[in-house]
């Protein structure tokens, strides 16, 4: 698996600046609280999209890129290159320092 993402991978569209990308599991308390502030973030910041893959319906692309705990966020520029990642519960202000990388 190369460092970039697109669309057809995803199932979702990209943002026209960044992209925001979460792996998480139905029962994964972490993951909710990440889908929120994720979320928020998107809502922020002009031409950035949140993408939620579950990580038990796409375990092809969790191995491709060796994902090995929920929640996961890929942080993706214009292009769909992976420009952060990060596991764990993020903070609002890491992920919006993150983007700053993307666009």
């Amino acid at each position: 698996m190369t460092g970039f993402l697109d669309a057809a991978t995803l199932g979702a569209e990209l943002g026209e600046r960044a992209t925001l990308v979460e792996f998480s599991t139905a029962f994964c308390q972490p993951c909710r609280a990440t889908r929120r502030v994720l979320a928020e973030v998107a809502a922020l910041v002009d031409g950035v999209a949140h993408v939620e893959i579950d990580a038990e319906e796409r375990l092809e692309l969790i191995r491709a890129l060796g994902v090995v705990r929920t929640p996961t966020v890929l942080v993706l520029d214009r292009a769909g290159r992976i420009v952060r990642r990060a596991s764990g519960q993020p903070r609002k202000a890491d992920v919006i320092a993150a983007l700053g990388q993307a666009v």
